[in-house]
């Protein structure tokens, strides 16, 4: 029996999927920071064009999840292009944003992206050798059958991620924050998982506030 939990243990171990998938691996914090209302939030993906649909899924969750807050917020899949501030000045980049209304900028920035590969073996055994090494067709029966057993190769991903939060009024970073995530299901509950994480962690650490629940409290 123990050996049969031991196997079961391990290939759920081995399994992809089980539990969150993404976790904070640090955050900061600038001093005195408190809360307040922004006019307009743009959730900003800088993220290869080859990963599009990670960048316009980040974006897209994060921005609901501001918006849950009671925050106006828009991702800037919607509001402008991969290209829009190239070749500007910074000047002339936080004038166009100014200018939109913009006065809170939260970057999602896709660090690193990495595939390992991992063997799964298609039979676990925990059966201590001295109880068959001593007999030669105990150990060869034994032996034979895990050695021809098939096994199967899969593929982790692990993504490393940064988030900035900057705001525009005084052109300073407020918060960062640098997370992992772990072989998710999809991109999509990457990214839904990620903008709930962020945006909790925003809360915890007086970044934001609920802003919903400001407005319902009596005058």
């Amino acid at each position: 029996m123990k050996r049969y939990i031991i196997a079961a243990a391990a290939i759920i171990f081995f399994l992809p999927g089980c539990g969150p998938s993404s976790r904070i691996t640090s955050s900061w914090v600038a001093q005195d920071v408190q809360p307040k209302k922004y006019n307009k939030i743009v959730v900003l993906g800088l993220i290869r064009e080859a990963d599009r649909t990670i960048r316009e899924n980040m974006e897209k969750h994060i921005t609901d999840d501001l918006r849950d807050l009671g925050y106006n917020a828009v991702c800037s899949c919607d509001e402008y292009n991969p290209k829009a501030f190239e070749g500007m000045s910074e000047e002339q980049a936080l004038e166009k944003l100014r200018k939109d209304g913009v006065d809170a900028v939260l970057t999602v920035t896709l660090l690193d992206k990495t595939k390992e590969r991992y063997y799964l073996p298609g039979r676990i055994y925990y059966t201590p050798y001295y109880i068959y090494h001593n007999r030669f067709w105990g150990y060869y029966r034994v032996m034979y059958r895990r050695i021809e057993s098939p096994g199967y190769y899969g593929l982790n991903t692990k993504y490393f991620w940064e988030s900035n939060f900057y705001d525009m009024n005084t052109d300073q970073l407020i918060y960062s924050v640098q997370s992992q995530s772990f072989d998710p299901t999809s991109t999509d509950a990457m990214s839904h998982e990620y903008g709930l994480m962020i945006v909790k962690n925003m809360l915890e650490k007086n970044v934001l506030s609920n802003q919903k629940e400001k407005s319902l409290k009596p005058m």
